[in-house]
C-alpha cells in the first residue's frame, strides 16, 4: 500500500479532519504519518492520548512549547520578518503563512511519501513547491483561505500568492477535497478547476456509544439548555446575534458558549449581556476530542450562526452543524449557502434563519420551546440524519474513492 503524509498547521487536537482522514487511511491499509506543530502544553497532553494505540502516527514538525522557545527563536524571527517585509515592501516569502513553512517543506522532501496531503495555508506552498519537484500532492480546502476573513483583517494578508497557491493545487493535485458542494463549485468557477471532491465534516456514528449520559455543564435541569461552541469564544462568530435575541426572548433557558475565553474576549462579552440574562450564561473551557460529544448531547438546542459576508464562512459546512446532529440537538442555523445546502436535503434536522438577525432567532428558539412536539420530532430528525447519511461512516467511503482515483491517474502518466 502507499506512503502517505497529511500536513497540518497546528496540534493534531484541534484539527479534527485530518484525524479522520488519516485514520480512514491506515484502516485501509495505507502507511499514513501526520506532521504539525506543538504550541500548547496542554494540547501536547490531548495530542498524546489521540495517537495512542492508532494504526497511523502524528509527529510534529517544531515543538514550540515553552520549554523549547529558545531552539525555535529562528522561526519565529522569520515569521515576524516576514510581516515586517510583507507590509513594508510587499515581499512574499512563505513565512507569512504560518510558523515553520520551510520546515515543513524539509519533512515532507524527507519523508519522499507517495502522496503529500496539506491542509493549511502553509501547505498550499509546501504543495506548490512539491509539484515542482515531481511529487504526488493532494490538498484539502478545509477553508478557501484567500476569501477568509473580515476585510480588516485581509489587508496584511498575502491574498493574490494564497489566489495563486491554490488556484495551482485545485488546478494540478490528483486528490483534491473540500467541505460543501457550495464551496467547491465556487472553487472550481473560480480557477477554472475539475470540481474538488466533497467530504463534509461528519463524525462517526459509533462514537455515540461514547456518551457518558451525565449532565456535567448544566445547571437547571428543569430548564431546556441552548449550546454553542468554536474554539474560541469572541466576535464575528455569530455571538452578537444571540445577545441581541435574548432580550427578544421571554421563556427562561440556559445558554452555555464552549470555547477559549482570554480576558480580552471577556471585555468584549460581558457589556453585551443584559442584567436579567447573566445568571444563566455560562461559560465552558474546550475539552479533550473524547469528551466533547458527551459534553454537547447533554443539552438541547445547537447554534450554528455564521456569516455570510465571508465566502469561505458562507460556503463551508462547520463540524458543529454536524456534531450537533450526532449529539441528537435540535438545530437552529443562520441561512447560509453551505448550511442551505445540509437543510435542503434534510429539512427536518433545522430551521434556517436570516443572517444576523436576532429577532428571527428569537422566534425560532420560541417556536422550538414552546411546542414540545415540534421540539421532540426535530431532535428525532437530527438524529436520523447523522445515522443514515451524515456520518463519516458514508464520508470515508468517498474518500476512499478519491485516493484510489489519484493513485490510479498517476499510474496512467
Amino acid at each position: 500500500m502507499a506512503k502517505i503524509m497529511i500536513l497540518i498547521g497546528a496540534h493534531l487536537c484541534t484539527a479534527p479532519r485530518p484525524q479522520k482522514e488519516a485514520e480512514t487511511l491506515a484502516n485501509a491499509g495505507h502507511n499514513v504519518t501526520v506532521r504539525g506543530f506543538w504550541f500548547d502544553p496542554e494540547l501536547v497532553k490531548r495530542d498524546r492520548i489521540l495517537i495512542a494505540n492508532k494504526k497511523w502516527r502524528f509527529e510534529p514538525i517544531v515543538d514550540f512549547q515553552p520549554t523549547h522557545r529558545l531552539n525555535n527563536w529562528k522561526i519565529r524571527l522569520q515569521s515576524r520578518l516576514a510581516k515586517e517585509q510583507f507590509q513594508q515592501f510587499g515581499i512574499f516569502s512563505p513565512g507569512l503563512l504560518g510558523y515553520g513553512a520551510k520546515a515543513m517543506l524539509k519533512v515532507a522532501r524527507q519523508a519522499r511519501a507517495d502522496l503529500t496531503i496539506v491542509h493549511s495555508e502553509a501547505g498550499l506552498w509546501v504543495g506548490s513547491q512539491l509539484l515542482d519537484e515531481g511529487f504526488r500532492v493532494g490538498v484539502d480546502f478545509e477553508d478557501w483561505f484567500s476569501e477568509d476573513l473580515p476585510p480588516t483583517a485581509r489587508a496584511a494578508r498575502p491574498i493574490a500568492q494564497l489566489k495563486a497557491l491554490e488556484s495551482r493545487l485545485a488546478r494540478e493535485c490528483t486528490y483534491c477535497l473540500t467541505t460543501s458542494h457550495a464551496l467547491a463549485e465556487a472553487l472550481a468557477e473560480a480557477y477554472q478547476a475539475p470540481k474538488p471532491t466533497v467530504i463534509y465534516n461528519t463524525f462517526p456514528w459509533a462514537e455515540r456509544e461514547q456518551i457518558d449520559s451525565q449532565k456535567r455543564d448544566r445547571k437547571n435541569l428543569k430548564l431546556s439548555s441552548v449550546h454553542w461552541f468554536s474554539q474560541t469564544i469572541g466576535p464575528g462568530r455569530g455571538l452578537e446575534t444571540l445577545f441581541q435575541a435574548l432580550p427578544h426572548l421571554h421563556i427562561p433557558v440556559e445558554i452555555h458558549l464552549r470555547g477559549n475565553y482570554p480576558e480580552s474576549v471577556r471585555q468584549w462579552l460581558e457589556p453585551l449581556v443584559t442584567s436579567e440574562w447573566r445568571d444563566r450564561i455560562f461559560i465552558h473551557p474546550t475539552v479533550p476530542n473524547a469528551k466533547l460529544l458527551s459534553r454537547i448531547a447533554e443539552h438541547d438546542i445547537g447554534l450554528a450562526l455564521e456569516y455570510t459576508d465571508i465566502p469561505s464562512r458562507n460556503l463551508t459546512v462547520t463540524n458543529k452543524l454536524f456534531q450537533y446532529l450526532q449529539a441528537g440537538l435540535a438545530v437552529i442555523a443562520t441561512d447560509t449557502a453551505g448550511q442551505r445546502e445540509i437543510l435542503c436535503q434534510q429539512p427536518a434536522i433545522s430551521r434556517l434563519i436570516p443572517n444576523n438577525d436576532p429577532v428571527a432567532l428569537a422566534q425560532a428558539l420560541k417556536d422550538l420551546l414552546c411546542d414540545s412536539e415540534k421540539f421532540a420530532a426535530a431532535k428525532t430528525a437530527c438524529l436520523e440524519a447523522a445515522t443514515e447519511q451524515f456520518c463519516w461512516e458514508k464520508q470515508a467511503e468517498i474518500l476512499l474513492q478519491a485516493a484510489e482515483l489519484a493513485f490510479a491517474r498517476e499510474n496512467k502518466r
